[in-house]
Order: C-alpha cells, then sequence, then structure tokens
C-alpha cells in the first residue's frame, strides 16, 4: 500500500516549537519543586526532628518526572499551515489534532506575559465562531507570531470574502 509520499503527493509541512518554551516550563518546573522540597524539609525538620528534613528531597522524583513530561508534551506541538486550513497538533498519550478553516476565523491574537517576554515567547490565539473551536499555538518567537497573524488574518479575509 502506498503512503503519501511513495504517491508522489506530499502531507502538510510541520512546524514544531521553539525551544524556548521548554525552557521556560522547565524553569518554572524548578523553582516551584525547589520551593516545595525546601518548605517540606523545613517543616519536618521543625516538627518531626532533623532526620525528617531528608524527606524534601522526594520532590526531586517529582521534578525528573516533570522534566521528561514537559519534553514529551512539547515535541508533541506542531502546527501546519496549508492551502485551506490550519493544523494544530499537540498530545502525548491523547493525541489532539485541531482544523481551523481559514474562512471560519473571526479574530487573530498574539499575547505575550510578562515571563513569556523575558523569554522572547508569544502565543498565537485563534477565534472562531464556534466557542469551542478556538485553538492556540503556544511559545513561537514574536516575529513568527506575528508573520503568523497577519498570514492568517489575510488568508480569513480573503476566504470569507468568497462566501
Amino acid at each position: 500500500m502506498e503512503t503519501g509520499t511513495e504517491a508522489g503527493t506530499s502531507g502538510p509541512e510541520w512546524v514544531g516549537l521553539p525551544g524556548g518554551l521548554l525552557s521556560l516550563r522547565r524553569l518554572l518546573l524548578a523553582l516551584w519543586t525547589g520551593l516545595l522540597a525546601a518548605v517540606t524539609a523545613a517543616l519536618a525538620g521543625v516538627f518531626l526532628g532533623p532526620a525528617w528534613a531528608a524527606v524534601g528531597g522526594c520532590w526531586l522524583l517529582g521534578l525528573a518526572w516533570g522534566w521528561v513530561l514537559l519534553g514529551r508534551n512539547w515535541r508533541s506541538w506542531r502546527y501546519a499551515e496549508r492551502a485551506d486550513d490550519l493544523l494544530i497538533s499537540r498530545g502525548v498519550l491523547w493525541r489532539e489534532q485541531t482544523v481551523v478553516p481559514y474562512g471560519r476565523m473571526q479574530l487573530v491574537e498574539v499575547t505575550s506575559g510578562p515571563l513569556e517576554r523575558r523569554f522572547g515567547l508569544a502565543c498565537v490565539q485563534l477565534h472562531t465562531a464556534a466557542a469551542a473551536s478556538d485553538a492556540r499555538i503556544p511559545g513561537l518567537a514574536p516575529a513568527e507570531a506575528e508573520r503568523l497573524r497577519d498570514r492568517l488574518t489575510a488568508l480569513g479575509e480573503a476566504r470569507s470574502a468568497g462566501l
């Protein structure tokens, strides 16, 4: 049986997220687990005795587990621009693929919070008429987010004008 590439037709060209989002999420994970480990160790040391302060080290297992999971989640995010729609794919255990037709887009936003700006990141948020079909692409470079916003807006206007 032939696949799409063997038959001469190619599938969508997927684009992954840059590494800044992974760095930000791992930094936040390390900060929170470090804080929890310190608080747990201090409380256990004060109320149960100095030997129990080592219980705070259990949070290091959570840090290691979260570190791996964040990497897998980050690698699962990708998007592809096709002729008539935008594909967004994400998820490790439960794979989710969102298809947003250009003609159905009502609003394309680029947002960036304080931590995202510090790491040079932005998020593209797509709004459609159906509330459940809103989609987003997090962790993009601001220039790429603005390029994508402008392209999607132009394609959305062209497609909706043809309706």
